[in-house]
């Protein structure tokens, strides 16, 4: 097993945006804008009920016709969740999103009756260990594969560094290689 030495309670955000299950998709979804996220953390006190995602308000509310101003998250939001300790590797976090095709982990506190005391996204951790993207490729679909630049052209990818382990929208190949512009330089 890989360890990085990041702890999950290290990358986390301490303050998820949370809202009650009371609340309603249509103010979740203006609430998602406003801050920019994909997914709500649903808690009432300090205790995770669950969660709500972009994708549960377009399968769940969109698709179904149903009206976002009258459904609240109660009635839409997972509550099957996966969470995972805050002093775990966040290795283990990233193959456990990988694993379960989560983009991101509430983090409770075992011994403080599982309190929420944050959030984990892919996002904080390819932030900060950006080399660990491969652990979660094996898991994208890629549709129409077979059109997409990667497969015919070897050069000017986006990706980490062979070299240095920086990730850079421009990878060129040499010699076997994939470089960044300063390991090319160099």
């Amino acid at each position: 097993m890989m360890k990085t030495g990041y702890r999950v309670c290290d990358l986390m955000t301490r303050k998820p945006i949370a809202v009650s299950p009371e609340l309603t998709v249509g103010e979740c979804a203006k609430l998602m804008r406003e801050k920019n996220v994909g997914s709500l953390v649903v808690r009432e006190g300090d205790l995770l009920r669950g969660y709500i995602t972009e994708q549960g308000i377009i399968h769940k509310i969109i698709a179904q016709d149903k009206d976002p101003k009258n459904t609240t998250v109660r009635d839409i939001m997972i509550t099957k969740v996966a969470a995972i300790a805050p002093n775990r590797d966040i290795y283990d976090a990233l193959v456990m999103m990988r694993d379960l095709d989560i983009r991101q982990l509430p983090v409770l506190d075992a011994e403080n009756n599982n309190k929420l005391v944050g959030l984990l996204t892919i996002k904080d951790v390819l932030k900060i260990q950006p080399q660990l993207f491969d652990v979660l490729v094996e898991k994208i679909e890629l549709r129409e594969a077979e059109k997409k630049p990667i497969f015919g052209r070897r050069d000017a990818l986006e990706g980490t560094c062979d070299a240095c382990g920086a990730y850079s929208r421009h990878l060129l190949e040499l010699e076997g290689e994939f470089l960044c512009k300063a390991c090319r330089e160099s």
